[in-house]
């Protein structure tokens, strides 16, 4: 069985229904390696004509744009619906994994009985059966509704944790990686147990490593003179007021500082502004996933006003994008 349902034939039957003669398919890196047999699919099934976006996409604010302006319809897979787009319509892609070995190993990691739950839109389905396993244990169950900018109830973002500002003392997220239960960590200070389906383990997050090289990194930054600001092209992640208000606080301090529009954001692209060092406005995950790569320290806006001694530098925070930004 595949780990992901892609909903190929909800896919065939808008096109059917709306007639549509050009198609377009953007997939997260994870789901790539399946676009080219899905396009083929679309293709024999429809008799349209299906263009692949070969841009990298993070998330369900980095839509292709320009690919979008060019077909009759944008099928974007793996990301829940983020802002209003004419022509795009947003695929899921919802997770066939058995959550509950994992889960149950969870279990003798909770200290307390009031649980709130976290995940991603691939498991946000599961989530009743988390709080059906946890129930039997005498637990109780916490799922918070989140901001505008988040579409189910429990859901996390990688820039954006307030469906985990609930009244409980610990949280236990479902799903693969790090990134989001360890931002969960530090967004809210409170305890955090991530539950792993693909690998069937469970583990306490420990965010004091994290906080520790980020701190360096804050360190370093404070002996630079210049400083870029990044701001995002991308529709979803355009924070350009909060840019300019960093470059009035950079001015404030002292610092010299100019502002860089970018689409993709990536080291070799940085190399030849030669900033000290750089403020990231853009998506808050490139400046964690990336940051040993870049070659001057890359800072959120929180540890930028640490670095100026606007902030207290034990008080790290993760870097969040709501509804409003």
């Amino acid at each position: 069985m595949q780990q992901f349902d892609l909903d190929i034939e909800r896919v065939i039957s808008i096109i059917k229904d709306r007639n549509c003669k050009t198609i377009g398919l953007q997939f997260p890196e994870g789901l790539k390696r399946r676009a080219p047999g899905i396009a083929r699919e679309i293709e024999e099934k429809t008799g349209a004509d299906v263009v692949i976006s070969g841009n990298p996409c993070f998330g369900a604010c980095d839509i292709d744009t320009v690919l979008a302006g060019r077909i009759d319809i944008l099928f974007h897979f793996g990301h829940a619906g983020l802002g209003k787009h004419d022509n795009v319509v947003f695929i899921e892609v919802r997770s066939n994994v058995d959550i509950v070995p994992a889960v149950r190993k969870a279990l003798p990691l909770l200290k307390t009985r009031r649980i709130g739950l976290i995940t991603t839109v691939q498991h946000v389905h599961k989530l009743d059966q988390v709080c059906g396993v946890l129930k039997e244990q005498g637990k109780e169950c916490v799922v918070g509704k989140g901001d505008g900018r988040v579409a189910y109830p429990g859901q996390v973002l990688g820039c954006n944790f307030t469906a985990a500002r609930v009244d409980c003392e610990e949280l236990l997220y479902i799903g693969g990686g790090v990134f989001h239960p360890l931002g969960v960590a530090i967004a809210t200070g409170k305890r955090v147990v991530a539950a792993d389906p693909y690998l069937n383990q469970a583990v306490e997050v420990a965010p004091e490593k994290f906080q520790r090289k980020r701190g360096g990194y804050i360190a370093k930054a404070m002996d630079a003179d210049v400083f870029g600001i990044i701001v995002s092209t991308k529709s979803g992640q355009n924070r350009m007021q909060l840019a300019l208000g960093l470059k009035e606080l950079a001015k404030k301090h002292g610092k010299k500082c100019f502002m860089i529009e970018m689409d993709l954001v990536t080291p070799e692209q940085l190399l030849a502004f030669h900033a000290d060092a750089y403020v990231n406005t853009a998506c808050p995950r490139i400046t964690i996933d990336d940051a040993e790569r870049f070659h001057a320290p890359v800072l959120t806006p929180q540890e930028f006003e640490s670095a100026l001694g606007e902030r207290d530098i034990e008080e790290i925070e993760m870097d969040e994008i709501g509804q409003d930004n």
